[in-house]
């Protein structure tokens, strides 16, 4: 099967194939967009090489993903936009349950700064040499990380009160 890239997503993957291809995991297109897996110990370099090389100069967001597995349980996917072309690529990075670590993108992307507190809040993922590495939603003291999947749909006991019933449908 044959990826169909614009040119300048084309000529991304193929810096970043001459560049670090022992980093690059997988390259494929699904729902119209450029997926591109790499190594979470290169992200920040290659993360660096778009921007400065292939004008990829937005970061529009950071979306955590449990995928609740036993390996490489979680994913975190970075959506960056060359405004030149409109052209946008998802990278995509692993982390384990055990030490969900990432380099911040902060030094790259100012952006990251709230998308990167945002995944710590819901998902317990941290970024290394992020400023400001403060929860956004919840209190402070709170343990859990309300968008893993072994979240209780109940809430946590003695927590906030919640409802013992289910809505009526009719």
């Amino acid at each position: 099967m044959s990826l169909e890239l614009t040119e300048s997503v084309q000529k991304l993957v193929d810096g970043l194939t001459e560049s670090y291809s022992e980093k690059l995991i997988e390259v494929y297109n699904a729902s119209g967009h450029t997926y591109i897996r790499v190594e979470a110990d290169a992200l920040l370099d290659i993360v660096k090489f778009a921007k400065e090389e292939y004008h990829f100069i937005f970061l529009s967001d950071i979306i955590g993903v449990d995928r609740y597995t036993s390996e490489e349980r979680f994913e975190v996917l970075y959506n960056i936009l060359n405004l030149r072309t409109q052209d946008r690529i998802f990278l995509k990075v692993r982390v384990p349950e055990e030490e969900p670590v990432l380099e911040s993108l902060f030094s790259v992307y100012r952006s990251a700064n709230w998308l990167e507190r945002e995944v710590y809040d819901m998902f317990g993922i941290r970024f290394n040499n992020h400023p400001d590495p403060r929860r956004v939603y919840m209190p402070d003291d709170f343990q859990y990380f309300p968008l893993r999947k072994e979240f209780p749909l109940l809430g946590i006991p003695g927590s906030i009160e919640l409802p013992n019933t289910t809505p009526d449908t009719e």
